[in-house]
């Protein structure tokens, strides 16, 4: 027997990102997104609240670098989503260390093993929300979460997830099957 929850969606995982951009000024912010994932073969799509320094921000330059949250930066990435870049300047009082992209307009984090370099190819107000789809110019990988092969290796990167039913993180888990292969024994 199944039972009706009401109208909160239950997706899942959904991927802690951290969206780094440069103001008007050039001054560096970062924040935590859980409401984006990837939408194409080289896009990735967020929904954030206008009213976020952020969207002014993207507005502004037109591109953003989007970091991976992992295990070892989880503390950072809830704090770069507690924090209003309105009220202080969050990636100092953090102490990360900023570079500039060389493919886009936005600063890359470094203490982040894994960071898409985005142009912002659309965006579109929808009641208080806009929702932007970057293309991605380029993956930038630190070596230590790189396999043999020169891929990303989740076992080593450790992704977290938001958990939105108990407002928790959780971490990516075990290969329990192979894409477009496993149906096939049907």
């Amino acid at each position: 027997m199944k039972k009706n929850l009401g109208n909160t969606p239950v997706v899942t995982p959904l991927p802690v990102l951290i969206v780094a951009t440069y103001d008007e000024k050039g001054t560096p912010n970062a924040m935590n997104v859980a409401w984006g994932g990837q939408c194409g073969y080289h896009h990735v799509a967020l929904n954030l609240s206008l009213n976020h320094k952020t969207t002014d921000n993207l507005k502004h330059t037109k591109a953003f670098t989007l970091s991976i949250a992992t295990v070892n930066t989880l503390t950072l990435s809830d704090y770069f989503g507690l924090v209003s870049g309105r009220k202080e300047n969050k990636i100092e009082k953090a102490g990360v260390h900023i570079s500039q992209s060389e493919f886009v307009n936005a600063p890359v984090i470094y203490e982040y093993p894994l960071t898409l370099e985005c142009k912002v190819v659309e965006m579109q107000e929808a009641l208080d929300e806009m929702h932007i789809v970057g293309e991605v110019m380029n993956v930038q990988a630190d070596e230590s979460i790189l396999n043999e092969q020169g891929k990303v290796d989740f076992n080593k990167l450790q992704p977290i997830s938001f958990d939105s039913v108990s407002r928790s993180y959780r971490v990516l888990g075990d290969i329990v099957g192979k894409a477009f292969k496993d149906g096939m024994k049907l």
